[in-house]
């Protein structure tokens, strides 16, 4: 953290990315909350809504090569701001679509595109470029950390305004919250004119991603992400059924996302100092293996308001912690050069998770009535995810120097 802080530029380029993700992070996070009002306005049922969200958990990923690749070639600056329009237009635009296709076209693509145009790997990617390299781990937790206050600032606005003014008016005031983001944009990607695209650069580039598609180090690390999307996106977008089935209030559904938000700032800002500290593979393991135990022992609990705050808590402090430590990894296979289009592809991995997580959550609950085989799915997946990374190929950290 002393990296940043004693440099001001440093300090300014990590704040705003943080800022930005603060808010892309923080509409999409808490569309859970959406669901039912959605669902009781329209009629159109769990499941084909939960579809809907999952298009969008596949489109955030999908964009997220394609947004990094045009930033690394062109820069920055116009894709953050496109991103920062179409998700203020997407949401705006939700209010009127009565059907699942409305849905899918709104939230699933247009939000989705936005938000994932606005996040982790331009983001990371753009301020990875302009910081040193020393303080470029320490700054990607710090940047994660404003996605996690985002969620924490969002979940409990968006409930109040649900109840004071219905879904359709929070939705519109979510569209006008997230223009708040675009002050933010010529501080992270600059004023400069980006670089021009050369044929070297593209050549450059297209063979850095076959390497890295053919490295297995690359592939493992992705069949871990996966499992943390599958992981995210059920709970993003079922943790309020959840709630609602174990009797208990609105309020506690949106607490708990809060809660999940305000532990990941301090889960995240660790993994950015445990980075210097430990290898990043083990930091991941660490982390994937602590959410199974969590998930069982959530499933032995009593399901009381207080269950389910503690929960979001130890649940929270790993919940986008696994983005500092896995960008890290990847720069340290591939350098940063092409940062924002591997990373991408990484995040693309998370949100194919992401979109089985969403989706077959909604079939659950309209199959079987609860999310019981979601759960175990979820124990599953993490404890082979904790294994998956062990095998990584990276190098041990170096103590450093001490002067004489």
């Amino acid at each position: 953290m002393l990296q940043i802080l004693r440099r001001p530029d440093v300090l300014f380029v990590t704040l705003a990315a943080a800022g930005i993700l603060a808010i892309t992070m923080g509409a999409r996070q808490s569309l859970g909350l959406f669901v039912s009002p959605l669902n009781t306005t329209t009629g159109l049922g769990i499941a084909s809504i939960s579809l809907a969200l999952a298009v969008a958990q596949f489109t955030w990923g999908a964009i997220q090569p394609v947004a990094g690749a045009v930033a690394d070639r062109y820069g920055a600056r116009a894709v953050l701001i496109g991103g920062v329009l179409l998700l203020a237009l997407g949401s705006a635009l939700t209010p009127f679509m009565d059907s699942t296709f409305g849905l899918i076209v709104s939230l699933g693509l247009l939000s989705a595109m936005g938000s994932g145009a606005g996040s982790f790997s331009v983001l990371i990617g753009a301020a990875a470029q302009r910081l040193p390299a020393d303080a470029r781990g320490t700054a990607a937790g710090v940047i994660n950390a404003g996605g996690s206050f985002g969620q924490f600032v969002f979940a409990p606005v968006l409930q109040k305004l649900i109840q004071a003014f219905g879904w359709m008016g929070a939705m519109w005031s979510m569209a006008a919250m997230t223009l708040l983001a675009l002050p933010l944009v010529g501080k992270v990607a600059g004023g400069g004119r980006p670089p021009a695209p050369s044929t070297a650069g593209e050549a450059g580039l297209l063979r850095t991603v076959r390497n890295a598609l053919a490295d297995r180090s690359y592939l493992l690390l992705h069949a871990g992400f996966f499992t943390c999307g599958f992981h995210i996106a059920f709970l993003v977008t079922h943790l309020p059924g959840e709630v609602q089935l174990c009797g208990l209030s609105p309020e506690v559904a949106s607490w708990s996302l809060a809660i999940i938000g305000l532990a990941n700032i301090f889960g995240s800002l660790y993994a950015g100092a445990c980075i210097n500290l430990y290898r990043s593979k083990h930091v991941l393991a660490a982390m994937y293996g602590s959410r199974a135990a969590l998930v069982a022992l959530y499933l032995l609990l009593p399901k009381s308001e207080w269950t389910f705050y503690l929960f979001a808590a130890g649940l929270g402090f790993t919940w986008l912690a696994t983005v500092p430590p896995t960008a890290a990894l990847v720069g340290k296979l591939f350098g940063v050069r092409y940062l924002g289009t591997l990373f991408g592809l990484t995040l693309l991995s998370h949100q194919v998770g992401g979109f089985l997580g969403a989706w077959l959550g909604g079939l659950s609950i309209v199959w079987s009535g609860d999310y019981t085989w979601m759960w175990y799915a979820d124990i599953a997946l993490a404890s082979l995810a904790a294994l998956a990374n062990l095998p990584i190929r990276e190098a041990r950290i170096q103590p450093a120097a001490v002067p004489a």
